[in-house]
């Protein structure tokens, strides 16, 4: 194990049912085993693939806003969506299996932590 900081906003973190944690290249990888932290300096809605939903079927999803400020959309089955605002010290938990995006405010840090495993990604028709 290498005792040196990690740049958070280079490098993702995987935290492994065994109790394992190293940091790695961020993917977007919907492979992955494990829970990913990662954190993204983000300005706008290309930054947050805000032309797709995602999925996350393995398990719920921390979104935390460190500074800034988003919009959180949720997907019902069959309609539109409802959006969340967020400011800088909130979080929401997207409940497991739920379709979301995200939209940017304002230039924002942010936080997420997810099991990847079979995420899926839907491009936008609206």
């Amino acid at each position: 194990m290498q005792l040196a900081p990690v740049d958070l906003f280079a490098r993702g973190i995987r935290m492994l049912p065994d109790g394992r944690v190293f940091d790695e290249q961020r993917r977007m990888s919907g492979d992955m085993a494990g829970w990913t932290l990662a954190t993204f300096r983000v300005a706008t809605d290309a930054d947050v693939h805000g032309d797709h939903w995602e999925m996350h079927p393995s398990g719920e999803e921390l979104v935390a806003v460190l500074s800034g400020g988003i919009r959180m959309y949720l997907r019902e089955a069959g309609d539109g969506a409802d959006p969340v605002s967020l400011r800088a010290g909130q979080a929401f938990i997207v409940p497991r299996g739920r379709w979301h995006r995200i939209e940017v405010d304002e230039p924002s840090e942010l936080m997420s932590l997810t099991l990847r495993r079979g995420t899926e990604l839907e491009k936008r028709t609206d």
